[in-house]
């Protein structure tokens, strides 16, 4: 992706017009290209946190498409999202490997701990919970990934410690020319 992808304006609350305005600017390069539209909502969902349907219509209207074509492709991929996220994405593994070896006792851990249930995001907008099928780590499971970092072997019992890690991360502030 290119420099359209600015990061993330997720803590920021952001007018519908606001969105609308900028997101022609972020999808132009992928309208004319075979392919395009999921690489132009990766990157409207990077920016804006999530796909509300303001930004979904939009998308459709540019790249000629149903609207039904476009909440079709973000539906049936996880990654997408139509609520807004929490900074940090908390994914519990439950593939075979780590259902087995107590990943959903993890995930009823991440429930207690955070007090929000899968596909939810805290009040605080800090975390939002969803589960995984496996993330190709079998052999250390249970797994879970916060973002893009995975964690190996995770035991209830260390996971308010692992958590309140990322919690106390700041926020970083954007730099203004």
């Amino acid at each position: 992706m290119t420099e359209a992808l600015k990061g993330c304006m997720c803590t920021e609350t952001m007018t519908e017009a606001e969105m609308l305005s900028e997101l022609g600017d972020l999808t132009a390069e992928y309208r004319d290209k075979p392919g395009g539209l999921i690489p132009a909502l990766q990157v409207a969902q990077s920016r804006f946190g999530y796909l509300p349907e303001s930004v979904l219509r939009q998308i459709a209207k540019d790249f000629d498409k149903s609207y039904s074509e476009v909440t079709g492709v973000v539906s049936f991929y996880s990654f997408f999202s139509t609520t807004p996220r929490g900074r940090h994405t908390v994914r519990v593994c439950l593939g075979t490997a780590c259902y087995v070896r107590g990943g959903k006792e993890v995930l009823a851990a991440v429930r207690k701990e955070l007090g929000i249930d899968v596909g939810e995001t805290t009040e605080d907008q800090q975390f939002s919970l969803d589960v995984g099928r496996c993330f190709g780590a079998c052999g250390l499971a249970p797994v879970l990934m916060v973002d893009d970092d995975v964690h190996q072997r995770v035991k209830p019992s260390k996971l308010g410690a692992l958590l309140k890690a990322y919690q106390a991360e700041p926020v970083a502030e954007e730099v203004v020319a």
